[in-house]
């Protein structure tokens, strides 16, 4: 019989406990890569699904994922005229915290979509369908865990689930929700009524102490609502989607967008450099750390686990060595048993992970490629953990054996 298995059946209650503590220490080690990958998916998925070539934005700044921006509307029409433009539009973002009639916490970031020219057909609906109106309808993800038909009341309206997506999130985790544009300006823009009429009475008093505020119309009429007075502008928006037609050249578009004064113009692969390299930079960065961490313990624990359970046969390996056995013999017992600890810690991760991994609270994603660089760097361990073992096997004495 192999003189490793037996010597693992001598004490196989031990050399388990201890495969599963290392278990536990590489699903650790798996759940850290995952988390790694999951937050480039997250920070990602949002630009990527909604498929625009480039993206306007408010001049000298980064936004509208990595910095607030603010441009006027009218942005969007004088970049639908553009030569070269196939479609245009535009995008709104912003975070909301709220909770349900029944007390449930909701917080996720509202995106507005430029119906009827964006219904949502580019986001990934697993449920449901897109906005079929231009009011009262939402398309949710599946992490808010909110069904088909849900009305969530936002502001002074009430807005009904129509689609679910899945893995739609914004950079900082919080799942996204898809309105109309003018909705998500409606419910960024939404103040109690005190509030409304502080600042209508604010604008009538400032008209009436200028030097036009002598007709009481005037003033009058500037203390209506903001939207029936012609001179305030409409909501900003936070950027500009465009996509360009078929035969152009994506630089064409861009050298003539790059000369208004008021805008600044990123690719969807500068968009995504400016995610991954400003606002996760720091978690990836710390995450990755972490997982170097990880793996630098789990191969020093698993080295002193070896040199203990050699220590603790230094006796039986200096009978074999009084007995002729060969050093290979004993050197591929010591390896044999580390490799298979490590392999039996590799299985118990792996399946920990299959079920664990979704209850997470962020998107954890492990893929074949993750698992077979685990895999290697287990090996790798339990390789270098027995040389440890192996020095202190090849210093034992069979003389004392013999000395009893």
């Amino acid at each position: 019989m192999n003189l490793s298995l037996r010597d693992v059946r001598h004490d196989l209650s031990r050399f388990l406990m201890t495969a599963a503590g290392l278990g536990l220490l590489l699903t650790i080690v798996l759940a850290m890569t995952g988390i790694y990958n999951g937050i480039i998916k997250d920070a990602t998925a949002l630009p990527d699904s909604l498929q625009a070539d480039l993206w306007l934005v408010q001049r000298d700044t980064r936004g509208p994922f990595a910095e607030l921006s603010r441009l006027n509307h009218d942005l969007e029409e004088r970049a639908r005229v553009v030569p070269g433009v196939a479609r245009v539009r535009s995008y709104v973002a912003h975070t909301i915290q709220r909770e349900l009639p029944d007390g449930t916490p909701l917080r996720f970031t509202a995106i507005g979509l430029s119906w009827p020219d964006d219904r949502g057909e580019s986001l990934p609906i697993v449920r449901g369908r897109i906005l079929a109106q231009p009011h009262f309808e939402c398309i949710v993800d599946r992490s808010l865990k909110l069904p088909l038909g849900t009305r969530i009341p936002l502001g002074r309206d009430v807005y009904t689930v129509v689609g679910i997506t899945d893995g739609l999130l914004a950079s900082g985790g919080d799942p996204a929700v898809f309105f109309s544009l003018s909705d998500a300006q409606k419910i960024q823009n939404d103040a109690p009524n005190e509030a409304l009429r502080l600042d209508r009475e604010a604008r009538a008093a400032r008209v009436r102490d200028s030097s036009i505020g002598g007709d009481p119309q005037l003033v009058r009429f500037s203390g209506s609502r903001a939207g029936a007075i012609p001179v305030l502008p409409r909501p900003p928006i936070s950027a500009v989607m465009i996509n360009i037609e078929d035969g152009v050249l994506l630089e064409d578009v861009r050298e003539r967008l790059e000369g208004w004064p008021d805008a600044s113009v990123y690719s969807q692969a500068d968009q995504q450099d400016l995610i991954l390299g400003g606002v996760v930079e720091k978690t990836r960065r710390q995450i990755g750390l972490f997982r170097a961490l990880l793996v630098i313990i789990s191969a020093t624990l698993m080295g002193l686990i070896i040199f203990t359970m050699t220590v603790d046969k230094m006796h039986s390996i200096a009978l074999l060595k009084l007995l002729g056995a060969r050093k290979t013999v004993i050197l591929g017992m010591i390896i044999e048993e580390a490799l298979l600890l490590g392999g039996l810690a590799y299985l118990l991760a792996l399946f920990l992970g299959s079920f664990a991994f979704e209850m997470f609270p962020r998107r954890v994603v492990v893929g074949n490629v993750d698992r077979g660089q685990l895999l290697a760097v287990v090996v790798l361990i339990s390789i270098v953990s027995s040389i440890f073992g192996m020095r202190k096997a090849l210093a034992a004495d069979p003389n004392e054996v013999l000395a009893g």
